[in-house]
C-alpha cells in the first residue's frame, strides 16, 4: 500500500540535490539534503531501537529553534510516530502538562529547557536533549525504512485551549498537512529549489508549518544565528538567496518596517512576507506595503485548521490599500479547497453583511481533539469547524473578523488564555476576585490586563502578583497592566461582563 508519510517528502531533494544546502544556521551549512535525509532515517532508527517508539506513539518536541529541530521533526514522522510541538516560551510546568496530556513516550528538548523540564516531566516520558551526546548518538544509529502512514493518520498534535483552561490537542493528520502545503502552492506562491524560508519565529507554530511546502520542493531552511528575531539579521539574511520568504506576526512586522537597515535591503530578493497569528491593523499593512511593495500576504487560521482558512493575497492587499482602511481590515477570501460561511447560533447560514460565527469546511480541518470526544463533537457539529470567531462576509466573499467569542487575548502574536492567568492570580491571598482581558496596544496588539478585587479594601500589590506569575506561567502571559476594582461586573447568571471591563480600561487611559 502506498504511504502518505510526510517524511517521504525528503526523498526527492535528497536524490536530486544531495549536496545542496538543506538547513543553514545564518550563513553556515548545517545539513545538505543527502545528509538531512540520512540523519532523519538514522534518528528514526534510534527512536525505535533505543526508546521503543512505534507507529502511532507521540513524541513531544519542546525546543527553541535549534539547528536539529526540523531533523528531529521529520525523524518522528519517519518512525511513524506523531509529533507534539510545544512552545519553548511556556513555563516548564505548563509544557509538562501538555506532554502528559499527549501521553508522549519521549520528549525532545533544547538544553536551555532540559533541566527544568526534567524536574516536572511525567516519569514515563524519556527526555532527550537536542545536541548532547545521547542525541548525537541517535543520528549515528542504523537507519530504518520509512514507516507506512495513511492520509488519515495523526501527524501533528497542535495544542490549543479555550477559556475553560483545559488544553485541547488538535489532531492534524498527514492528509491535513498535505492539503495545507498544496494550498500554499495554489494561492500563496510557487516554491522552487532556489527559494529560502527564514525562520525568525518559533518552529513550533506557523513558521514550522510553513516549512513543509518549502521542504517538499527542496528549498533551503535558514535559522538565524541569533536563534530568534532580529530585524537587522533577518534583512541581511535575505541578501544571500535568490528569493527569501519569512513569517512574522504584526508586532514584528512593525519592527521590520522601522528597521534602519530596510533602506539598504534589496527588496527584489524577498519573495513573500507572510503575516498572521494575530489581527493585523490597517496602518501596519500600509506600512508593510510601503516597505516591501506587493509582497505582503495576510492569513487567518487557527490550530484546528492551520494557516488555511482565509487570506489576503499581495495583490488584494495592494488593491485594498487603494480602497481605504475598511477594505484593509478584511482577512480575505477562503483558501484553496476551503469553504467558509457565517452562521447564526442555530446553524443557519447568514447573508452578506450579518455578523455570526465563522464556520470552516475543507481538507485542512483537524480530525478532532485528542481524547476529547465531547469537545470534538461540539467543534465539528454539522460537519463544519466552529471557530469561535465572529465575523461578517461581504457579497464578494471577503471575511472581516469582528470579535472572538472565546475572549482569547493575542499579545505579540501569542495566544494568552485569560482563565489560566486568572487561576494563577487567584492563588495569591491578596486577590479576592479577578478577570483578565486584552486592551489595545500599539506595540503588542493587545496588553494582558487584570482587573483585581482586593479583600478588605487593601492595596493592590502588582509586584507580588508579577512574581507569582513568573513562577507559574510563561513571562508573556503575565498581566502588563493591573487595575484595582471594587467589584467585577456580572450578569444575572454570574458571568463576568468583560466588555464592560474593556470599556473601563479604555476610559482609564483617557
Amino acid at each position: 500500500m502506498p504511504t502518505a508519510n510526510l517524511a517521504g517528502w525528503l526523498d526527492g531533494p535528497a536524490r536530486t540535490r544531495a549536496r545542496a544546502p538543506a538547513v543553514l544556521v545564518g550563513d553556515v551549512p548545517y545539513r545538505d539534503w543527502g545528509g538531512l535525509a540520512e540523519a532523519v532515517a538514522r534518528r528514526a532508527g534510534g527512536l525505535a531501537a533505543g526508546y521503543g517508539v512505534r507507529p502511532g506513539d507521540r513524541v513531544a518536541l519542546v525546543a527553541a529553534n535549534h539547528p536539529a529541530y526540523l531533523e528531529a521533526l521529520f525523524s518522528v514522522w519517519h518512525a511513524g510516530a506523531v509529533v507534539v510541538p510545544i512552545s519553548a516560551r511556556l513555563h516548564p510546568r505548563e509544557a509538562a502538562v501538555l506532554v502528559e496530556a499527549a501521553h508522549a513516550a519521549v520528549c525532545l528538548a533544547t538544553a536551555d529547557l532540559a533541566e527544568d523540564l526534567a524536574a516536572v516531566l511525567p516519569p514515563a516520558t524519556r527526555l532527550i536533549v537536542l545536541g548532547d551526546e545521547e542525541d548525537d548518538a541517535l543520528a549515528r544509529e542504523m537507519p530504518i525504512a520509512l514507516a507506512s502512514r495513511s492520509l488519515g493518520d495523526d501527524a501533528w498534535i497542535f495544542f490549543t485551549s479555550g477559556t475553560t483552561g483545559r488544553a485541547k490537542g488538535a489532531r492534524l493528520t498527514h492528509g491535513n498537512l498535505l492539503a495545507m502545503s498544496a494550498a500554499y502552492y495554489a494561492d500563496v506562491a510557487p516554491v522552487g529549489p532556489d527559494d529560502a524560508l527564514i525562520h525568525a519565529v518559533a518552529l513550533s507554530h506557523a513558521s514550522g508549518l510553513f516549512s513543509l511546502p518549502f521542504l517538499a520542493r527542496g528549498a533551503t531552511q535558514v535559522l538565524p544565528a541569533s536563534g530568534g528575531f532580529d530585524a537587522s539579521e533577518l534583512l541581511r539574511l535575505t541578501a544571500a538567496h535568490a528569493r527569501s520568504t519569512f513569517f512574522v506576526p504584526p508586532t514584528l512586522l512593525r519592527r521590520l518596517c522601522a528597521a534602519p537597515e530596510l533602506g539598504e535591503t534589496d527588496i527584489d530578493r524577498i519573495g513573500t512576507v507572510l503575516v498572521g497569528a494575530a489581527p493585523v491593523r490597517a496602518d501596519d499593512l500600509r506600512a508593510g506595503l510601503a516597505a516591501f511593495g506587493p509582497r505582503l500576504w495576510n492569513g487567518y487560521g487557527q490550530g484546528e485548521s492551520p494557516c488555511t482558512i482565509t487570506a489576503m493575497a499581495p495583490a488584494a492587499i495592494a488593491a485594498a490599500a487603494a480602497a481605504g482602511d475598511e477594505a484593509l481590515t478584511s482577512v480575505g477570501v477562503a483558501r484553496w479547497a476551503t469553504r467558509v460561511r457565517i452562521a447564526a447560533r442555530d446553524g443557519r447560514a447568514l447573508p452578506p453583511g450579518e455578523v455570526g460565527e465563522v464556520l470552516v469546511d475543507g481538507p485542512t480541518v483537524m480530525a478532532g481533539y485528542l481524547e476529547q470526544p465531547d469537545a470534538t463533537a461540539e467543534a465539528l457539529r454539522g460537519g463544519w469547524l466552529h471557530t469561535g470567531d465572529l465575523g461578517r462576509m461581504d457579497a464578494d466573499g471577503r471575511l472581516t473578523l469582528v470579535d472572538r467569542a472565546k475572549d482569547v487575548v493575542i499579545s505579540g502574536g501569542e495566544n494568552v488564555y485569560p482563565r489560566e492567568v486568572e487561576d494563577v492570580l487567584l492563588a495569591h491571598p491578596s486577590v479576592q476576585d479577578v478577570a483578565v482581558v486584552g486592551l489595545p496596544d500599539a506595540e503588542w496588539g493587545e496588553r494582558v490586563t487584570a482587573f483585581v478585587v482586593v479583600p478588605g479594601g487593601g492595596e493592590l500589590d502588582a509586584a507580588a502578583l508579577d512574581a507569582l506569575c513568573l513562577t507559574r506561567i510563561a513571562r508573556h502571559k503575565r498581566p502588563q497592566e493591573y487595575h484595582q476594582i471594587d467589584e467585577l461586573p456580572r450578569n444575572p447568571a454570574g458571568k463576568v461582563l468583560k466588555h464592560e471591563l474593556r470599556k473601563e480600561g479604555l476610559d482609564a487611559r483617557r
